[in-house]
């Protein structure tokens, strides 16, 4: 591992340290938000499962009963009392806050306009078909709502995984590899002005002896 191109003083010593406490107490911050978002990430994909489940089995019996209406109808007269829209739904958007990420929120709060046909014209099963698809539009909005939520974490989560990384195999080896040296180089001008030192004294007692 490559170290740090820095001076080897106490100073710069002493302020590697504290930069490497620092990045520890970092690493393990961020190690333990990763092992939190991947929980509430992994509680959102099986509510997405569930939700995803949940709606395709009430898709499905919707469908089938607008196909037998369809059937007594026929396609044109389906597609004639179809072919506007005349419901609206008021959908209110907000935000929530999960592990620091802000995901939307859907919430439907009314339905305007009535429905594109009269009662006495079409046979009960479109009626049962078009009340099942209007109930499904909340579901499909928290669906909407918990896919989102599931992607943005996601994407945090790999962005936090490659912080954890650089921390744990970069940073935090160049800063114990840098600390190393400059301790080594220390020990080394030590070493060395002691020997000078020693060889100093011995130069002086020389002197005083002649």
């Amino acid at each position: 591992m490559a170290r740090l191109n820095v001076n080897p003083t106490r100073m710069e010593l002493r302020r590697l340290k504290t930069r490497l406490k620092t990045a520890v107490r970092g690493h393990k911050l961020l190690k333990d938000k990763s092992d939190e978002m991947i929980r509430q990430f992994m509680s959102f994909v099986k509510q997405n499962k569930a939700l995803r489940e949940e709606i395709e089995d009430d898709l499905r019996e919707a469908l089938k009963y607008f196909m037998l209406a369809s059937s007594v109808m026929g396609e044109e007269n389906t597609e004639q009392i179809f072919a506007v829209p005349s419901r609206k739904l008021n959908v209110e958007t907000s935000i929530k806050n999960v592990m620091g990420i802000d995901v939307p929120m859907l919430k439907i709060t009314g339905i305007e306009g009535d429905l594109p046909y009269a009662l006495c014209s079409v046979p009960a099963d479109m009626d049962v078909a078009v009340s099942k698809l209007t109930a499904l539009s909340e579901k499909l909005l928290l669906l909407a709502e918990v896919e989102k939520t599931c992607n943005m974490l996601a994407l945090e989560i790999e962005k936090n995984r490659r912080r954890v990384n650089a921390l744990e195999y970069i940073m935090i080896p160049q800063l114990n590899e840098t600390i190393k040296y400059i301790m080594m180089k220390l020990d080394e001008n030590e070493r060395a002005t002691i020997i000078r030192l020693m060889k100093v004294k011995t130069m002086l007692e020389k002197n005083d002896d002649a």
